[in-house]
């Protein structure tokens, strides 16, 4: 699993993060079509072949299937599996150094809050 925005990920995990924020956000739904290849590798200036692999790393973890000469669909049940991965990650990963950087910091959260709701 990968976090939504890592800024020194491989392009592909950068993709695959631009593509489960799309699918979270609902931009792409259950039996909706995923851009192709080409068109994302386009749309972001990357090599193909890095789009193949994010996509792969999609099929892969059961979020999209390929129907042969047709393109890539997003699976029922998609954005929830997605989700629960994202949220599990979060916690591990991100959200430790996150909680000691602020720590380190002095912060208080109750005043991050403040700020996010203002």
């Amino acid at each position: 699993m990968t976090a939504l925005n890592s800024e020194d990920s491989p392009v592909y995990i950068k993709l695959r993060g631009t593509i489960s924020a799309a699918i979270l956000r609902g931009q792409f739904r259950a039996g909706d079509q995923l851009p192709s290849v080409r068109a994302l590798a386009a749309e972001h200036g990357a090599n193909p072949l890095t789009v193949a692999k994010a996509y792969q790393s999609f099929q892969d973890d059961g979020y999209v299937e390929v129907r042969r000469g047709v393109g890539m669909f997003v699976l029922p049940g998609a954005a929830e599996k997605l989700r629960t991965a994202e949220r599990t990650h979060f916690l591990e990963t991100s959200w430790p150094r996150i909680a000691a950087h602020i720590d380190l910091l002095g912060l208080d959260v109750s005043d991050l809050l403040e700020r996010e709701q203002a």
